[in-house]
């Protein structure tokens, strides 16, 4: 039996919209408090926003890195975000009757040029920013918030975030990255007959935000569970030479290794992990490790290695179909070949898109306006609700579980699953595994007060849950 545990309509009074008060510049940069110190959905209503002039279009910058070392992560991302979006403009002519208006800016995953990028879009009115980097959302949380811009920073980023209460304009589904670490936990958990006490599991992390930013979870489920953690950090500068890391693995002989890295960390670690001959069914990757290109530089020794996931992998589906005809075929693609498309980490752009196409058509029905505001996007993704009918009308039958948002949790505890290479594809090898939400959202609570206090004064939510 699973150690998982789960844990009337909220008539919101109609208030005049006011502008936060944040002692100091707003446009300096927040505190740079490291997130690793801390730690169903009924549709809210809400006043209307402010009329604004109905442009007839949307505007969504994305924030990629098609350059660096982050580069072969980045680019599918990129691609499958970018394509999905063209094509709803080409098969649909946008969203809702408004046209989608996609302008990338380059970040190279580095945390200065992603402020930058906020920077430089913030005064075209985006309806929301995708910062696809922990480092660059930790340092945009406070300064969107106080602009009033929605962040997605979807399945990444400040765990805390999810506390909506305390976060109004942040939203971080399907899962936190507590709530994913929780989940490869139970599935190990599973796999030892829910017996983990004096087990070892090893965790190799990237040693920025992002790669620290499950710590707090694993620790305390260390100490609940009874296994030793043993952490395994990578400097950024470091990633392409991982032997001594893989060297002290091997001394250590944990029973599993996690591991949380992007870019050229992962493959490296795979090749590191076959060369020391760790076996690769009991080493797990984030879903941002996960991508072909982590494995198949590595060969027939990858065949084995596992990663979370929560979407589909393939171009099975006819929204991907779609995109092969009316983006790619068109020559409107970034993408070298057709065979990218359907890839994992594509894939993952792809679902990235969908989440805000169906914020924005939300917001268009509630508001009954095309061009809607950031304010009225933000009212879309606190009452996202895409259910599995929904996703077959999309043209993703089976694509991903049901997807809610609501007002005091701002990412859910939607389930994932564990897939594995099998030398040419990924195979789903798990049933779906919720967080250990019994355990995680009261360590989010706490940490989204501390983050509160930490940054004060911190903004106050506008109007109550």
């Amino acid at each position: 039996m699973s150690r998982n545990r789960k844990i009337g309509i909220v008539v919101v009074l109609l208030a005049v919209i006011i502008i936060w008060q944040v002692s100091g510049d707003s446009d300096a940069p927040p505190p740079t408090t490291s997130s690793s110190e801390y730690g169903q959905n009924d549709q809210t209503e809400t006043a209307a926003a402010p009329a604004v002039p109905d442009s007839g279009t949307v505007y969504i910058p994305l924030f990629t890195y098609r350059t660096g070392a982050y580069a072969a992560s980045g680019i599918p991302i990129a691609n499958g975000m970018s394509d999905y979006l063209e094509m709803l403009n080409a098969r649909d002519g946008g969203i809702g009757g408004a046209k989608i208006i996609v302008e990338e800016c380059e970040t190279g995953y580095q945390t200065d040029k992603g402020v930058e990028c906020y920077e430089s879009v913030k005064s075209n009115n985006p309806l929301v920013i995708n910062p696809y980097s922990t480092g660059i959302t930790l340092q945009l949380i406070q300064r969107a918030s106080t602009d009033q811009i929605p962040i997605l920073s979807m399945g990444y980023g400040l765990s805390a975030a999810a506390v909506g209460d305390v976060f109004p304009w942040v939203f971080n589904f399907p899962t936190t990255y507590w709530g994913q670490a929780s989940a490869i936990v139970d599935y190990i958990d599973g796999e030892e007959d829910y017996d983990l006490a004096g087990k070892k599991i090893g965790y190799i992390y990237l040693d920025v935000g992002y790669g620290r930013e499950p710590l707090p979870v694993l620790q305390n489920l260390a100490e609940e569970l009874g296994f030793e953690l043993v952490t395994y950090p990578v400097e950024a500068k470091s990633m392409n030479e991982q032997s001594s890391q893989w060297l002290q693995i091997s001394r250590d002989n944990p029973d599993w290794m996690i591991m949380w890295g992007w870019g050229a960390m992962n493959p490296t670690a795979v090749k590191e992990a076959a060369k020391v001959g760790y076996p690769m069914d009991r080493f797990i990757g984030s879903w941002w490790s996960g991508g072909e290109s982590d494995v198949r530089p590595t060969g027939a020794e990858a065949e084995g290695y596992k990663s979370v996931n929560f979407h589909g992998v393939g171009d099975d589906y006819q929204a991907i179909q779609d995109i092969k005809k009316y983006v790619y075929d068109a020559g409107n693609s970034r993408v070298d070949s057709a065979d990218e498309i359907g890839e994992n980490l594509y894939n993952r752009g792809v679902v990235n898109s969908v989440f805000m196409a169906e914020a924005i058509r939300a917001a268009q029905q509630k508001f009954n306006i095309k061009g809607i505001s950031a304010e009225q996007m933000r009212w879309g993704l606190e009452n996202l609700d895409i259910s599995a009918e929904r996703f077959a009308e999309l043209g993703l039958k089976d694509f991903a579980s049901r997807i809610t948002v609501s007002c005091s949790d701002h990412s859910g505890a939607h389930p994932v699953f564990i897939q594995q290479w099998q030398g040419d594809s990924w195979t789903q090898v798990s049933d779906r595994i919720e967080p250990l939400s019994g355990i995680v959202r009261p360590l989010l609570v706490d940490a989204a007060q501390k983050y509160a206090e930490s940054n004060s004064p911190w903004p106050p939510r506008t109007e109550p849950c």
